[in-house]
């Protein structure tokens, strides 16, 4: 076909159209026929356009543009499939999509910009004020989003705002000593242990969910955590590995909290060495909306703000434990978390430390605990010289 420089065509092809304008069309790597998304003016135009499709090829670059045409709703369900994730993130990326990136979910992927990226967030912030949880579901919208252009489907990535990922985690808040055994009494005598244990161990509530009576030596005050049992958006627990590696661990407890273990496994854990260390009323395995109930009842009674959650108890521990001289490594291991920090390598605490950690720890609250109840002494005193007796 002669273009209208009077010389043959090498590469596509180009036809007036009855408006009187020009489409282009040429052929990819895979030998397909395609067509320019827009007509030219003047056929100089399309055969330019033409020129720049033939540069892409040559180099390497070019992307078929219908690739993109893929549902964003099919192609994150199928993201989340592949990924060997935990029960709980997998929850929590299902509710993200289903809850925060409907917006999206009946879009292609090509049809996902950075405008509307930019748009939804907004939308989003404007209508719930949830910044910590946008910027999850924007994290997530990013690492799809990722994924597909490693997957040659879309050519960039939309998500480019800048610090829209991160969070701004609220300064976690740390209960007393006193507090904490107001909150172990009020909270019944079934759980009472599990609070010492969020505070003291410091054990994250799928851990504790976890606990079995082998997993306790009374006689040397350890527990071994060996896997966590969360309890899915279903209600049902699944059992698995730790948070991480470094939360496979030995937790050795301070030696008040000898009489509480003792008084548990005699009163309530299950028996036999598989036996659950904490069990509901009727003997199943406790429900986290069965204890957040009685967590709630008793953070009213003892008056604790209503943003104190069960896990800022383990806040509490680490806080208390760097009050009795524990280093930034010895808290690491007692709470089970890992860094990759470099400075982290050449710290190291071994059993003996944290035996020292324990009984500085122990030493600490028995300190607070004296301190208290001599206050509460002499107020009584106090109180019985004015009433002159």
């Amino acid at each position: 076909m002669a273009n209208n420089r009077g010389r043959r065509r090498r590469f596509g092809a180009i036809r007036k159209l009855p408006s009187g304008r020009y489409q282009a069309r040429y052929p990819g790597p895979d030998g397909v026929m395609r067509p320019a998304p827009f007509t030219f003016e003047t056929t100089a135009d399309a055969d330019d356009w033409l020129a720049e499709k033939q540069t892409e090829i040559r180099r390497g670059e070019w992307r078929d543009p219908d690739a993109g045409a893929v549902s964003f709703r099919a192609y994150a369900e199928k993201w989340v499939e592949e990924r060997e994730l935990a029960p709980l993130t997998q929850d929590l990326y299902r509710y993200l999509l289903d809850k925060h990136l409907f917006a999206f979910g009946d879009l292609d992927l090509d049809e996902i910009t950075a405008p509307r990226v930019r748009e939804w967030r907004a939308e989003r912030l404007r209508l719930t004020g949830a910044k910590t949880i946008t910027a999850k579901a924007y994290r997530l919208l990013k690492a799809i989003m990722e994924t597909a252009v490693d997957d040659e489907l879309i050519t960039r990535n939309p998500c480019r705002i800048k610090g829209a990922g991160k969070e701004k985690a609220a300064e976690r808040r740390i209960a007393t000593v006193g507090q904490v055994d107001a909150l172990a009494n009020a909270v019944g005598m079934r759980w009472r242990l599990m609070v010492y244990l969020g505070a003291y161990g410091p054990l994250r509530p799928e851990e504790l969910a976890g606990l079995r009576r082998r997993d306790v030596d009374l006689d040397h005050l350890r527990l071994r955590v060996r896997l966590a049992e969360p309890e899915r958006m279903n209600g049902r627990r699944v059992q698995g590995d730790t948070k991480s590696e470094a939360g496979t661990r030995t937790v050795i407890l301070p030696a008040f909290l000898r009489r509480e273990l003792c008084w548990h496994l005699e009163s309530y854990a299950e028996p036999g060495p598989d036996g659950l260390l904490f069990v509901g009323e009727k003997g199943a395995p406790f429900r986290r909306s069965t204890f957040g109930r009685k967590w709630r009842k008793a953070r009213e009674v003892v008056g604790m703000p209503e943003g104190f959650r069960f896990y800022d108890l383990r806040h509490t521990g680490h806080t208390l434990s760097t009050r009795s001289g524990a280093t930034l490594k010895d808290t690491m291991v007692r709470a089970g978390q890992s860094s990759e920090k470099a400075a982290l390598i050449y710290q190291h605490s071994d059993e003996e430390r944290q035996e020292e950690v324990a009984a500085g720890l122990d030493a600490t609250v028995r300190k607070a605990r004296e301190e208290a109840a001599r206050k509460a002494a002499e107020k009584r005193s106090g109180t019985d010289l004015a009433r002159g007796e």
